[in-house]
């Protein structure tokens, strides 16, 4: 009886200690981050996605006490930095800047080196970059309706020029001409630059351009914004309407996010995500995410879960839509 008694009061306190020690067990697993923070950016330094990596990097190294640093990985539009992403430690530490061509990829891309629902984890959105619908004063039109009627009473004859084909530029082109109706002839280039120069020649009649290319030609009166692609008005130019004011059936739902490996435990994700949502509310970086033109709309995890779903899903549709993939 008394070896009983014993075996009980000692199971009892092993118990007890276990359960005590399990919150600081717990904490101890969670501890994030450890060890230097890598974000993984598929452009080279100096693109859109690397400065703002670069933008939110250092301020969350300042929180975390730990180095976040920005490793450039370039090549198959972004493909290769996934990757490496899909294969590293799903522990926090290895992140990738998932831009538009993330799902511009899982939609074209039957065969990738990874599952782009499977094998990533979304951490945040991270907003939306801005776009414009662009034409040369010389065409003649002074709105969105204007060009669609000039589109409509040239059937086939119109030609809209983007960065490549199967790019964001050519992709939000096509969605255009898909919402409104109409029917053009596309002209891909090397690049977005070279498409404001032909349209500044009025060999291009329009065009969907970024901000970063396309903004300093909008001030000086070379080219004119007919429409922004952005949730809601840009500050930087208040007096041109958002797409959807003007046509409603048009959909972009492209924004760029934050994901991590599969199986990262979601604590750290939530972590990583309420991090990065401090960060861009930052008044420094709010103003120099504005002078580029890009909107912050930081979410939580499981929020950009259903974000990438939904962009992959609609951007498949359109891909099937305008003859790029077959079903």
């Amino acid at each position: 009886m008394r070896i009983l008694r014993s075996v009980t009061f000692v199971a009892i306190t092993l118990v007890g200690v276990v359960v005590a020690a399990l919150p600081v067990l717990t904490q101890a697993q969670q501890k994030f981050p450890t060890k230097p923070v890598r974000i993984v950016v598929g452009f080279s330094p100096g693109a859109p996605m690397d400065i703002m990596a670069r933008m939110i990097g250092p301020k969350m190294s300042d929180a975390w006490g730990q180095p976040v640093l920005v490793d450039n990985r370039t090549g198959g539009g972004g493909t290769l930095a996934a990757a490496i992403v899909a294969k590293a430690t799903p522990d926090g530490h290895t992140l990738l800047f998932a831009h538009t061509g993330f799902g511009i990829s899982a939609a074209l891309l039957p065969k990738l080196p990874y599952e782009p629902l499977k094998d990533f984890a979304g951490v945040t959105q991270l907003g939306f970059p801005a776009g414009a619908l662009v034409v040369a004063p010389s065409l003649g039109v002074k709105s969105v309706k204007d060009l669609i009627a000039l589109a409509q009473a040239r059937p086939g004859k119109m030609i809209f020029g983007s960065g490549g084909a199967g790019g964001g530029s050519h992709l939000n082109a096509e969605r255009f001409n898909l919402g409104a109706g109409i029917k053009a002839v596309h002209v891909g280039f090397k690049g977005q630059p070279e498409v404001l120069i032909q349209i500044l020649g009025g060999r291009v009649h329009y065009a969907v351009a970024g901000f970063g290319t396309a903004l300093p030609f909008i001030k000086d009166g070379r080219l004119l914004a007919l429409a922004v692609l952005l949730p809601r008005r840009s500050p930087l130019l208040p007096g041109v309407p958002t797409m959807v004011e003007v046509l409603p059936s048009y959909e972009r739902n492209e924004s760029q996010g934050m994901v991590a490996p599969a199986r990262t435990p979601r604590p750290i994700l939530s972590q990583i995500s309420k991090e990065v949502a401090r960060v861009l509310a930052l008044p420094d970086v709010k103003e120099r995410l504005q002078a580029i033109g890009f909107v912050p709309a930081p979410s939580t995890p499981e929020e950009h879960d259903k974000i990438l779903r939904a962009q992959i899903e609609s951007l498949t549709k359109l891909v099937v839509d305008i003859g790029l993939r077959s079903k």
